[in-house]
């Protein structure tokens, strides 16, 4: 069965590829959004992911508004395009991976060098036109992946762009559970894992199930960057903590 969907996975791609280079060029942005949300249900299915979304992901989210997120595996951008498509901020490594760098490039996917201010300068005010431009703009501010039940640091940097396109912080939280709720390892992409030693933990996984937390927005009248970031990594890890410690905190 593994290796069956690992075949399906590659056609997938092979698939993507092809409507990328093709159909791509004569389709308006709503026909390329629509084609992208549907491929990326297709491939978490595939992958054997179910997904679940939180109630409040029935109303209407703010927009504009920049877009942000907690990450624990490459799939976090196609469960997220499953919901809404967006133009994704990611490490210029994932440009290099096979197939799924070049789709993620010519769908709009921003890329950014670590350690290069400069880099950051550019894609910030790239960030800034494509919201007024009234697209979809969404960064993982951790600036790389973490186990599940962790959430790291997040850069402020980013941050500016929402404050300098006057829109608010829109975060959302991300998980991937077990048939019991409980958080999935074979999720996690972080070590020296490679692109392919996931694929496969995750179709070993015996399925699992992909929840989206949709949470306040955050307002940036009058703040700074650092109190956004801090402000949207509060409410992100707050949204991932166990039921229990949740009810702790409410008391406390």
């Amino acid at each position: 069965m593994r290796y069956w969907r690992l075949t399906r996975l590659a056609l997938h791609l092979l698939v993507g590829l092809g409507k990328v280079a093709l159909l791509f060029p004569l389709l308006n942005a709503a026909g390329r959004e629509r084609r992208v949300q549907r491929w990326s249900r297709q491939l978490v299915a595939i992958c054997g992911v179910s997904m679940r979304f939180d109630q409040s992901l029935q109303a209407a989210p703010v927009s504009p508004a920049l877009i942000i997120c907690n990450h624990i595996s490459w799939l976090d951008i196609f469960v997220i395009n499953t919901l809404h498509t967006c133009r994704f901020v990611a490490k210029s490594d994932i440009r290099s991976w096979p197939l799924i760098g070049w789709l993620c490039e010519h769908t709009g996917t921003i890329f950014i060098a670590r350690g290069r201010a400069r880099d950051v300068r550019r894609i910030y005010e790239g960030l800034v036109k494509s919201i007024h431009d009234g697209e979809r703009v969404a960064f993982f501010p951790e600036g790389t992946t973490a186990p599940q039940g962790t959430v790291l640091p997040f850069h402020a940097n980013l941050f500016e762009a929402a404050l300098e396109a006057d829109v608010p912080v829109q975060p959302y939280a991300i998980r991937y559970v077990d048939a019991d709720g409980q958080l999935h390892d074979a999720a996690d992409f972080v070590g020296d894992m490679n692109f392919l030693q996931s694929v496969i933990a995750i179709m070993n996984s015996g399925g699992m199930t992909a929840e989206l937390i949709r949470l306040p927005p955050i307002s940036t009248t009058g703040a700074h960057r650092r109190e956004l970031a801090q402000a949207a990594h509060n409410a992100i890890a707050g949204a991932l903590l166990p039921p229990a410690h949740q009810e702790q905190r409410k008391v406390g």
